[in-house]
């Protein structure tokens, strides 16, 4: 059995791809950071982009993402008190590989009422189309 990759960051098994989404693991991680691409964003900004996500992910994922160094989490002495996430220089360096899971998103998955679905590439190559469970 293999260990979670998110237990690998300190032993990684010598494959750069592995120990990059050790990085990203987690089912929020790269939508936040594609959220944050377009600049910083409040605790509440990201939560009304992300609907979907609990307060509690929410936080434990935006916190990992600043362990990691991705992301850096400003907060201001006001009150309310205010909270700004934002890219750090290597969370930016990750703008390519999140604009081409976007740009692959858009061409290969549809949304429909019924889940999401790969795009029919059966006449093509005599597959068919996979339906990925929501």
């Amino acid at each position: 059995m293999s260990l979670p990759r998110a237990k690998l960051t300190s032993n990684f098994p010598g494959c750069p791809v592995e120990a990059t989404l050790s990085f990203l693991d987690g089912k929020w991680k790269g939508v936040i950071l594609f959220h944050l691409m377009s600049g910083t964003l409040r605790f509440n900004e990201l939560r009304r982009k992300l609907p979907s996500v609990t307060q509690r992910m929410l936080t434990k994922q935006l916190r990992e993402l600043e362990e990691s160094g991705l992301v850096s989490r400003t907060v201001f002495p006001v009150v309310p008190p205010r909270v700004d996430y934002a890219l750090t220089p290597l969370g930016l360096t990750l703008r390519p590989v999140i604009k081409a899971l976007a740009t692959w998103g858009e061409e290969n998955v549809f949304c429909l009422p019924e889940g999401r679905h790969l795009r029919d590439v059966s006449v093509a190559s005599g597959v068919p189309a996979a339906t990925v469970e929501t």
